[in-house]
């Protein structure tokens, strides 16, 4: 059956004997006889091929098939209840909607900094997708996402018409949970780093690859005790006491949210860029062109 024939008028009388618990309830609820509230229900499972109600006793019960439709008429009739009130919204306070990309390689923390100085903004719907980045920039190029942000610029495509400037670089920053940042007192930063368990990011991330030359470069051993594609969930896993792990002075600001973390120290010789990546449709939404403007004075 398809779903245009599905008549709602049918759905809602067998919505209302299932709620009501017997078809002669449900009539005195609609106002109608009891015989039209029954041929209505009949045909309802006539059109879906299945019963949807049997006796019991003085009531209906509801077979296999009678649940799941009531589920989903629930479902459709509370929509129905809300929409006139979304109906209203939308006319009265028209939302500023904004679709932003962010690839499952950037630290979400810097990306939210990135985004912040819009996030005021009045009747703002914000939808954010994660994802990789060739699958983003598809989107991008259907105009289905706004802009993106990712940790490395884009490729060249002159076919996709899209652009890429990186709008911000910061230093990473080495937090963790207090008890692991006072014993590490002990020795110097970064060194003190090859005695303690690190969380890092995965190699998703086009700071991974930066990282791992950097531990060769100070000579050091990393032990690695977690590695996580999301950097939100790797700050929540520290501050449960896993570990140590690296963050873009970017999106530092956002861990003093969390209880327990302290910062050990920075690298100032490993940095994390942010790249936004838009299509030429996307430079005249006024709110890209915010965030633009705003995130070239993010600094370290």
């Amino acid at each position: 059956m398809s779903q245009n024939e599905l008549n709602y008028r049918h759905l809602h009388y067998f919505w209302t004997v299932a709620r009501e618990g017997g078809f002669s309830k449900a009539a005195a609820r609609l106002g109608v006889a009891v015989q039209t509230v029954s041929a209505q229900v009949r045909e309802l499972e006539r059109s879906l091929g299945h019963q949807l109600l049997k006796p019991d006793g003085r009531t209906v019960a509801l077979t296999e098939a009678g649940a799941v439709a009531l589920q989903r008429a629930e479902e459709i009739f509370q929509l129905g209840h809300e929409l006139p009130e979304l109906v209203r919204q939308a006319a009265t306070e028209p939302a500023v909607r904004l679709a932003v990309g962010l690839s499952d390689g950037l630290s979400k923390l810097a990306a939210h900094a990135v985004v912040e100085p819009v996030l005021r903004t009045p009747a703002l719907r914000l939808v954010c997708h994660e994802g990789e980045l060739e699958q983003l920039l598809a989107e991008l190029a259907m105009h289905h996402l706004d802009l993106v942000l990712a940790g490395q610029a884009a490729p060249s495509r002159p076919a996709l018409r899209l652009a890429s400037v990186r709008i911000a670089e910061a230093p990473v920053d080495w937090w963790g949970p207090a008890a692991l940042v006072k014993a590490a007192a002990v020795r110097q930063f970064p060194h003190c780093l090859g005695d303690l368990p690190l969380l890092l990011p995965t190699a998703h991330s086009a700071l991974r690859p930066q990282l791992d030359r950097w531990f060769e470069r100070h000579g050091l051993r990393p032990k690695v005790a977690g590695e996580f594609e999301d950097s939100a969930l790797l700050a929540v896993f520290a501050a449960r006491g896993l570990g140590v792990f690296p963050v873009s002075g970017l999106g530092a600001g956002d861990l003093g949210l969390m209880r327990g973390l302290r910062r050990l120290g920075r690298s100032e010789d490993l940095k994390e860029e942010i790249h936004l990546i838009r299509s030429r449709r996307g430079q005249h939404h006024p709110l890209v062109r915010e965030i633009e403007a705003q995130a070239r004075q993010l600094g370290p």
